[in-house]
């Protein structure tokens, strides 16, 4: 809850994952790769409930073993490979009672802490319910990205009138990370997306904006969960 508003937060994770198959319940630094994003959404002091939306028995069994709340089978019209994340949303927001905000966190980004989900959730309540996504800053401009035309051409994704050849030279450019999106159900029902003129964005750090499509993914996730622990170590000691 904040300033006195509910806030449910959901976490959608079918089972038909084809880039990396059972995705969802692939080991990461020995849990699941959905138990990090639990655990983060139980360590969050703004959410007030958490649940789990899967078509999948296997993941709903590893969601309740981590201590989520499963109260839901999702139907299958609702997990198939073309059905857009926002309906499976709305269904699961639907088997539930009401709250203000909504919070939906992606099993797919194990390294978001609590602390992201309470910020983003702050930064949309900030700026009145509408909506907020978390960020991070691109690692090249795109005023150096191109696309292959005929005959592979190289041709610019942006019109530019002159050339950047350093960095520092172009504009900070920021891409979604798929962390956390949260928005007041009002304008969330109302837009069925959280994209709309309104929303803002909450920056976050390169290391920890991971979002795990292949397997090179979460071996890259288990490269910086490890390289924490032993940072944590080396303070305790």
């Amino acid at each position: 809850m904040i300033d006195g508003h509910s806030v449910l937060g959901v976490i959608l994770a079918r089972g038909g994952s084809k880039g990396l198959p059972r995705k969802n319940v692939r080991d990461l630094a020995g849990k699941p790769l959905i138990a990090w994003t639990i655990e983060a959404g139980h360590e969050s002091e703004d959410l007030d409930r958490l649940i789990l939306s899967s078509d999948d028995k296997e993941i709903m069994t590893v969601g309740e073993e981590y201590g989520c709340e499963v109260p839901f089978r999702r139907p299958d019209e609702f997990a198939r490979d073309d059905t857009p994340s926002i309906d499976a949303l709305l269904h699961a927001v639907d088997q539930v009672e009401s709250y203000e905000y909504i919070v939906l966190l992606q099993p797919t980004s194990p390294l978001r802490t609590a602390d992201d989900i309470d910020a983003t959730i702050a930064c949309c309540h900030r700026n009145g319910g509408t909506a907020c996504v978390t960020v991070t800053e691109t690692d090249k401009p795109p005023q150096w990205m191109y696309t292959l035309g005929e005959n592979n051409r190289l041709d610019p994704v942006m019109d530019r009138d002159e050339a950047i050849t350093r960095r520092q030279e172009a504009t900070t450019t920021y891409i979604p990370n798929g962390a956390v999106y949260v928005a007041g159900t009002t304008c969330l029902r109302e837009h069925e997306t959280f994209y709309t003129d309104a929303t803002i964005g909450h920056p976050m750090p390169l290391e920890r904006s991971v979002d795990v499509d292949t397997a090179l993914d979460l071996a890259w996730c288990d490269v910086l969960l490890e390289r924490n622990l032993h940072t944590e170590v080396r303070k305790r000691s």
